[in-house]
């Protein structure tokens, strides 16, 4: 067994709840909730609920601890599952508290997946503390989610900009809560550079020299057809035969209700010769995702407003270069550099990068600075900001990738799988899960239960006006 980051053996190890998406799934949330659970199973002991739309085990309880001991490399694991439609309910919770007696409560995603929770949360945290690893894509700063915050004991924040909505929106409140940044991390023995073997380079990409890959949900946010767009602009300053040797690969469902016909999309702007743009839409193992990856030259997310972007972190961990906009968590990835040479980190008078005024980055991002703001919303989540590429700028970042030698794309991406391994930036599994260790180690040293009743001293209603800049 491989040394393990405070080992404790299993008899006296904390048991979590965990809510999240079934983590023998492949969603972005059951991806990152099963490398949590796998990366500290030596130091605590995980239950977790298991959702999925209409889970056809729904019910059943599995225990996961052999498979997790092997993939954790460990012996004493202890994980279960119980599978169910959705995240839970107040019933399920009440039931679990009092039957398995876990020391805390762990939840993932969107806060309005746990209304019912919040509700309860004066009952279950005179029980057990609220973790909840969270994210919120942009700004402004939600004062809509100030009540879910407060409900909570840990804040992980998933992205800078996340630790810093988290501060602005509790205010004096932040005070009371451990609030963390704890960024996603993937296994760099997963993503990584490998040779891609001949027959399937061939199977996939042909004969082509430049290939410009995408990888996520065919969603509205995604902004898919501007990347096509991009694309379609780009190759036209190319000649016919350059034209040839460039590829657009998307791996994502080509007709979604969520998102777009874009077949369609593809043929209207198909009046190029070599104009090549192909669909990957089987699901695919993570070994042949990282293929994908391994094979193209960039990977592109021009999502308009984005939490993180795991897409962003494989390609880097699989060596490849990002072209991305500049919103939401995807900054972190880009490593903007501030007037002080350090990481750039939101603050009150500049409380995101989406205006450019940082422009020194890591080598193996290409952003792209959003060229449109506008306030998008819903009666739940009544504004954000949405961040809009300007297609026309796209197409010269990719016409700016595509001159570069193929050696100097692949030394700047190398350079973006180190620093995804550094102690600084640690978008990692090993270094996500010593982040967890030390926060929630934190959180039961000092945690004590809340009381029957609390008294406020109230002087008028909240102030929900936007505490940072506005126009910066």
């Amino acid at each position: 067994m491989k040394e393990k980051f405070r080992f404790i053996e299993q008899s006296s190890r904390k048991k979590i709840l965990l809510l999240s998406d079934d983590i023998r799934l492949h969603s972005g949330i059951a991806t990152v909730a099963r490398e949590i659970v796998i990366q500290t199973a030596h130091h605590f002991n995980w239950l977790t609920i298991g959702a999925a739309i209409n889970h056809p085990e729904k019910g059943k309880r599995f225990d996961l601890s052999p498979d997790i001991n092997s993939q954790a490399q460990i012996s004493d694991s202890w994980v279960h599952l119980i599978a169910n439609n959705g995240y839970g309910d107040p019933d399920l919770i009440r039931s679990i508290l009092q039957q398995e007696k876990p020391d805390a409560l762990f939840i993932i995603t969107d806060p309005r997946y746990y209304t019912w929770l919040f509700q309860i949360e004066n009952e279950v945290r005179k029980k057990v503390p609220i973790i909840y690893l969270n994210i919120w894509d942009d700004l402004p700063a939600p004062n809509y989610n100030r009540a879910y915050y407060e409900s909570c004991d840990a804040l992980l924040a998933i992205s800078k900009q996340t630790k810093f909505i988290n501060e602005v929106v509790l205010g004096e409140k932040a005070a009371s809560k451990i609030i963390k940044y704890i960024p996603h991390g993937l296994n760099p023995e997963i993503f990584k550079p490998v040779e891609v073997p001949p027959q399937i380079k061939e199977n996939i990409i042909g004969d082509k020299e430049f290939v410009v890959f995408f990888n996520s949900r065919n969603i509205r946010r995604k902004s898919i057809p501007d990347l096509i767009w991009s694309y379609r602009i780009f190759i036209e300053k190319l000649s016919v035969e350059e034209r040839k040797k460039c590829l657009l690969l998307l791996h994502t469902q080509p007709i979604d209700d969520n998102g777009t016909d874009l077949p369609k999309v593809v043929e209207t702007l198909n009046n190029i010769e070599g104009f090549d743009v192909r669909f990957s839409p089987n699901k695919l193992s993570s070994e042949e995702l990282n293929y994908l990856y391994n094979l193209a030259d960039v990977t592109c997310l021009l999502t308009s407003n984005e939490g993180w972007g795991l897409t962003l972190t494989e390609s880097m961990l699989a060596g490849t270069m990002i072209l991305a906009n500049t919103t939401g968590g995807m900054q972190d990835q880009m490593r903007f550099t501030d007037e002080k040479g350090e990481w750039y980190t939101p603050s009150l008078e500049v409380p995101s990068n989406n205006t450019g005024k940082y422009k020194k980055h890591g080598k193996w991002a290409i952003p792209v600075f959003p060229s449109s703001r506008s306030i998008q919303g819903s009666p739940p989540t009544p504004y954000i900001w949405d961040d809009r590429c300007d297609p026309m700028e796209v197409a010269e970042k990719l016409e700016q990738i595509y001159w570069m030698s193929k050696e100097e794309r692949k030394q700047n991406g190398l350079e973006g799988r180190q620093w995804c391994l550094s102690e600084q930036a640690g978008f990692n599994t090993f270094a996500q899960a010593q982040r967890v260790i030390e926060a929630l180690d934190e959180l039961f040293e000092t945690w004590s239960p809340r009381e029957d009743y609390e008294l406020f001293k109230v002087d008028g209603l909240p102030d929900n006006t936007t505490k940072h800049k506005l126009v910066y």
